[in-house]
């Protein structure tokens, strides 16, 4: 992988072309490269003609213009006029907003358009590695799966977390819990992602330096002035026949824990969002929002953004972490996750994404994730307390949700 300092960053070119016969991003990506794809559209990246440092973290006020700075002193030969058909940084962020990041200027980018629309960007003239795909492998077929905190002393933390909603300390925090998973072989990325991509083709599936995940839930994009943020809280099971599904996501709708939990999460957005939109709507009303093996109750919050228009990663700085990952008062909430959860949560709940020169771009939040390294996966999920919080019911959730990748990882 060759690594380019920000300063030669004038030196690069970007040539790009369109691909009539389409791609297939996932399989661009590989077992190595990057991926970012719902539905089929989305980039993959390969090599890197160019690293971003962002030593002071996202929360630092030049983050975002330190990368919109070295994406503009790309020369752009020739242009399609798509989002994301030039150069692109791509890259997970840490969930804490004050930790060391990067993000990566693909030496090739393969993108698709929601149309089919499908193109190839070559940043510069430095070589970069292909994919890796080795003839017969096979993936690991023993595991061995250890909590991070058993049970008892999750459903403890939890009720203490109760206890400091109700006495005013915080009106909600989110509690996450790991499990290791630990393989008899090398844990293949390109499998795991062919499963996520099956498993849950309405997500946003990604693959980040073996950081992998199947997200449904969508931080910001932006595309031109228009902006969107999708926040997802309130939870429910799933279990397959369409009657008892259908009670109980009206028992969902229905759930004033449930749906308090996820106001607080839309209401934080919309104050963040609105200082830098000239309108924004914001429904009264959560929808349904169904997965393969859970509900949530979800918001779509759309507006036009005043000039000039924050980019994808400066909206994204402006979010990010949301009530719906993190909790509320937020100074607070990180406090109360920092001396309980008992793991470092590094790009857990972070953003995922990727923003263009332009300064279009989208950022999911990392969760329903794993981390990935050689034979063993860090697996993470969380759940947000609120003053009506159920110690036994978190703890379910919690496995429901790592379901998601349990399912993708572990296949015995």
């Amino acid at each position: 992988m060759t690594s380019i300092p920000t300063a030669t960053t004038s030196a690069l070119v970007a040539r790009t072309e369109l691909l009539p016969d389409g791609v297939d991003l996932r399989a661009a990506a590989g077992d190595t490269g990057l991926l970012f794809c719902r539905e089929g559209a989305g980039l993959a990246g390969l090599g890197c003609a160019l690293r971003i440092d962002l030593p002071d973290g996202l929360g630092a006020a030049s983050a975002a213009d330190r990368v919109a700075s070295a994406l503009a002193g790309i020369e752009v030969e020739n242009s399609l006029g798509l989002p994301g058909s030039g150069p692109v940084a791509m890259g997970a962020l840490p969930f804490d907003r004050s930790a060391p990041g990067s993000l990566v200027v693909p030496a090739v980018t393969f993108g698709r358009a929601a149309d089919g629309t499908a193109w190839r960007t070559v940043v510069g003239d430095a070589g970069f590695d292909e994919p890796v795909v080795v003839a017969g492998r096979r993936p690991p077929d023993g595991f061995r799966l250890t909590g991070s905190m058993p049970h008892a002393r999750l459903c403890q933390v939890v009720a203490d977390t109760v206890d400091a909603v109700r006495s005013g300390r915080f009106e909600k925090v989110v509690l996450a819990r790991q499990v290791v998973v630990e393989a008899n072989g090398p844990i293949l990325v390109a499998d795991v992602l062919e499963r996520l991509q099956a498993l849950y083709p309405a997500c946003t599936v990604f693959s980040i330096d073996g950081f992998v995940g199947a997200s449904p839930e969508r931080l910001v994009r932006r595309r031109g002035s228009l902006v969107e943020s999708h926040p997802l809280a309130g939870t429910v099971a799933r279990s397959g026949d369409p009657d008892v599904d259908a009670r109980l996501a009206a028992g969902l709708m229905a759930s004033a824990k449930d749906r308090h939990e996820h106001a607080v999460v839309v209401d934080d957005i919309a104050s963040a969002l609105a200082p830098v939109c000239q309108s924004l709507d914001v429904p009264d009303t959560p929808s349904i929002v169904p997965l393969r093996n859970v509900s949530h109750l979800g918001t779509r919050v759309a507006g036009v953004l005043a000039s000039p228009a924050p980019s994808a990663l400066a909206l994204a700085a402006l979010l990010h972490p949301t009530p719906a990952v993190a909790g509320t008062p937020l100074e607070s909430a990180l406090e109360q996750i920092a001396a309980v959860e008992g793991f470092p949560r590094d790009r857990y709940a972070g953003p995922v994404g990727w923003v263009d020169a332009a300064g279009d771009g989208e950022w999911v939040v990392g969760i329903r994730s794993a981390s990935i390294s050689g034979s063993v996966a860090l697996l993470t999920a969380g759940v947000g307390i609120v003053a009506d919080s159920d110690p036994e019911d978190e703890l379910a959730e919690t496995q429901l949700k790592l379901q998601a990748l349990l399912a993708a990882v572990v296949r015995p």
